[in-house]
Order: structure tokens, then sequence, then C-alpha cells
């Protein structure tokens, strides 16, 4: 840093009492002034909901699951299909299954409160050190360093970091943490993810604007645009896998639910096969005796480690049918939105495929 352009908190403070985003589970600046406080339970849902994923992709669910379950309490006697349903489409459901224990766990042994310091939130299940510090910060006011994607991204550029993405995450914790203040830190953690969504963004930052501008050694230097660096990531592999998407006669359609552990578990799917590496591990294995039709389109889909291709059989079921696995839901209790996303778009190709039968 150049002598007297230190980065000061506090200009950034400033700026973000004039430029806070509105969120569904935030409480602004000028409300938390005026006394209001976070509801820890409303910060920790959106803290476990925006892990690999979007402010953008979160907001409908944050409303649909708060709106169903407004407190903790009533999260934690929720039961596990109508949580996982309600889910569905976010992804990486694990962060599911770790919220029913951890909501449970806040109601059996805290008598529905959260604890107010990091310590006591890491020892929630499910709950990790990011998480931790993020409600006890946002929450609480405790100053604890907080580092998404964007804390990571504007520390690189304020210190113009050369060190790669993983390798670098200690170097940029620790400049982070450097930076908390002792005053106002739930508004200075969510102020600093501010800047890296809103100016510090991944393409073409808003140097011009920033409130950092000046004590910004990437900036000085001209390297921002290019903070921070990444390691290349390996090819993903790609796995195959059969699926079979079966109604019965009166629109009963023929699903099973994962097993807890593992992929997408818990979830409502399809009979189908194992997901495997050779397209020969695939032979077919269908649920029940029927005359199944190969849809020409595959359900292709990517994770976070694999990329799945899915072939997709339908068929038609007689009202007799006995099926070695899954069960039938009814057309009233079968709801499309339930559906992992990759089991959605199996059974899109299908109605596709089969028209009216499906609608």
């Amino acid at each position: 840093m150049r002598d007297g352009e230190q980065p000061l908190p506090g200009d950034l403070l400033d700026w973000y009492d004039a430029h806070a985003r509105v969120m569904p589970w935030r409480v602004g600046p000028d409300a938390r002034r005026d006394g209001q406080r976070p509801d820890p339970y409303r910060i920790w849902l959106s803290e476990v909901m925006l892990q690999q994923t979007t402010v953008a992709a979160v907001r409908d669910y944050f409303h649909r699951f708060t709106a169903r379950w407004p407190t903790v309490a009533d999260l934690a006697a929720a039961d596990d299909a109508d949580v996982m349903g309600e889910w569905a489409g976010l992804g990486y459901y694990a962060r599911a299954r770790n919220l029913l224990k951890c909501a449970r766990a806040v109601v059996a042994d805290h008598g529905g409160v959260f604890p107010d310091t990091r310590e006591g939130l890491l020892s929630l299940p499910g709950i990790g050190p990011y998480t931790a510090g993020a409600v006890a910060a946002i929450a609480f006011d405790r100053a604890e360093v907080v580092v998404d994607g964007n804390v990571e991204r504007v520390m690189a550029r304020l210190y113009d970091v050369h060190t790669p993405l993983p390798a670098a995450k200690p170097e940029l914790t620790d400049l982070a943490r450097a930076l908390t203040p002792a005053a106002r830190p739930g508004d200075y953690a969510q102020a600093v993810m501010d800047l890296g969504a809103t100016i510090c963004t991944p393409k073409s930052p808003a140097c011009g604007i920033c409130p950092w501008r000046a004590p910004c050694l990437g900036r000085q230097h001209g390297t921002a645009p290019k903070l921070p660096k990444k390691t290349p990531k390996k090819p993903k592999p790609t796995r195959a896998g059969l699926s079979y998407v079966a109604m019965r006669e009166d629109g009963a359609m023929l699903v099973e639910r994962r097993p807890d552990s593992g992929l997408l578990g818990g979830m409502l799917g399809w009979p189908g096969s194992a997901w495997n590496s050779n397209d020969d591990d695939t032979a077919p294995c269908p649920p029940v005796t029927a005359d199944w039709q190969e849809i020409g389109a595959e359900a292709r889909h990517t994770f976070t480690h694999f990329h799945l291709r899915l072939s997709i059989y339908a068929a038609i079921l007689p009202m007799d049918a006995a099926p070695e696995r899954g069960h039938f839901l009814s057309r009233e209790q079968f709801r499309p939105s339930d559906l992992p996303t990759v089991m959605r778009k199996a059974y899109d190709l299908a109605r596709s495929s089969l028209g009216d039968h499906f609608a």
C-alpha cells in the first residue's frame, strides 16, 4: 500500500450505508441504526441456501421456506420429504438434510435459540467455519471474518495477491481478518460481499466508483481485472445411466426415494441403474415388466464432479402393475416440482415422448 492509503473499514461502511443491497433476509443499515436486529434463523437459512449458488436463484426458495416454516421450530418439526421437495432444484441436497439436522439440534439442545458465538454455532450439525462466522457476524455482530468468493476477489485485488486460488485462501482470509472492524462487523461483512457483487465484479470491475479505489494495489498496478488467479480445473468425467419413467393408467407415477446418503440423498427419483463411467455397465434393470419405449433424447446434467447422461425409458402401466422397485404416487400427490433437476429433465423428456398420456 502507498503511505497514507490504507483501506479503511469506515470508507466501505459509508458506501454500504448508501448502497446496501435489499435482501429478504437482511436488516438494512437504516433499520439497524433504529434498533432492528437480524433474525438468526433467517440469516442462517439464507447462508445455507447461498452456498454454491446466487442471490437471484435463492430469493424465491427463501420466500417459500420462510412462508411455510417461519421459525426454526417450525422447520425442525417439518416432514423430511416436504423439506426435500421444497429444496428441489436448488442443488447440493446434502445441505437440505443438514438443514433439518441443524434446526432440530437448535430446538432440542438450545431451546430453539441459536448460539450467538462462532464456537457455539460450529457445534451444530451442518455448520462449518464460513457459515458460523457469517451468522455470528451478521446476526450477532461478532467481529468474525467472513470470506466468500466475493470477499476473496476484493482482497486479491485490494492487495494485488497473485497466488492462485485455492492455494491463496489462507492469505486472503488473513488479509480480510485484519480489516474486520470491532464496530459494526455485521454490516461490514455484508458491505464487503456487496462490494464484490456490485462493484468489484469478476469482469469489468467499476474501479472508478469503488470506495477503496485509492488504496487498491490491483487498480494501481493495472492487474485488478485479472485477479484473483485460479488454478485450472481438471476436466470433469462423464457418467451414464438409465432411468425408467412410468405412469399407471390412472395417472399415478412410479417413483422411488433415493437413499439418505449419497448424491441426491433423500430425494424423489425414477427407478434406474447406477451412474457409471462406462456405458457397458448400465445394463437395463426395469422395475416392472412393461412395454418400455426408449426415448431418443438423453437427460443431461452436470454435477460438481461429473457430467451425467441419462437414457430414458418410458411406459404406461396397467392398474394391476406390481413393481419390484419404487412406489406409486397418485396424480394428486405427484408434483414434478418436488423432483431434483436431473429427474425433472427425465420426466419432461418422457412426457414429451408419450404425449397425451403424461398430460
